[in-house]
């Protein structure tokens, strides 16, 4: 089943000429598969209920047609079938004129809150989803993105309490905002990037201190966000 939702662009979602932000788009991407998965019966308010919770682990998004402020854009979204502990869920986004502007693509893994491990995505889990074969980067994979070995800057951070989402940890849309902080000025004012992707390996939490490196390869802005002592991985966040 595509699901379907519209969302208002408002003064928080634009950047430089009046243009939507990336990180507005996640945000609307984020809505629209929560509003899915409440219908579905695993959104937010079933989460003590069934004692499972959706965990974000990767997000690709291209952006085709940069919409201006103020306009209603229409979001479609979709389960796909991944496998036991794994599952994907895509998107499209169409402006006003019904042109299509952005499309994205991310991976998700079901977390039992009591266990806090993996949970096994049963037939019943994905099949209330009613899944669609669909693909908007058709046999393309997620593959797994690898930590360069230079840098050319960085900076640290330390996370404090508006970060924390109800997982209790630094929330997934807030990983791109520190990415933007740690590029160099005028890498920063070449924005909007119009491909980007987040792979996300280990949870921030509250008070926790991060060290966010900057390095270029080729067109790919790469910012990669480890522990303070450098010995967990985050994330890692490229635009381009």
């Amino acid at each position: 089943m595509i699901f379907k939702e519209y969302f208002k662009m408002g003064l928080t979602d634009i950047g430089k000429d009046n243009l939507i932000k990336n990180i507005a788009i996640l945000k609307m991407l984020e809505n629209i598969g929560s509003y899915h998965s409440d219908v579905a019966g695993y959104g937010a308010n079933d989460t003590t209920i069934k004692k499972l919770t959706w965990i974000l682990l990767d997000w690709k998004l291209k952006v085709l047609n940069r919409p201006k402020y103020g306009q209603t854009l229409e979001v479609h979204t979709w389960a796909r079938v991944g496998n036991r502990f794994f599952t994907y869920r895509d998107y499209e986004i169409y402006d006003e004129n019904k042109k299509l502007c952005a499309i994205a693509t991310s991976k998700w893994t079901l977390i039992n809150i009591e266990e806090r491990k993996m949970a096994k995505i049963t037939e019943e889990v994905i099949g209330s989803y009613n899944v669609e074969e669909k693909e908007v980067f058709p046999g393309e994979k997620l593959d797994r993105l690898q930590v360069p070995k230079d840098f050319i800057s960085s900076i640290k951070y330390t996370v404090i309490r508006k970060d924390i989402d109800i997982n209790k940890h630094m929330h997934n849309l807030y990983y791109l905002d520190l990415a933007y902080e740690a590029l160099p000025e005028d890498v920063y004012n070449n924005r909007p990037f119009d491909n980007v992707r987040i792979m996300y390996k280990t949870e921030i939490k509250l008070g926790d201190t991060v060290i966010c490196k900057y390095t270029r390869i080729g067109n790919k802005n790469i910012v990669v966000i480890q522990s303070e002592d450098e010995k967990h991985l985050h994330a890692i966040i490229e635009l381009e």
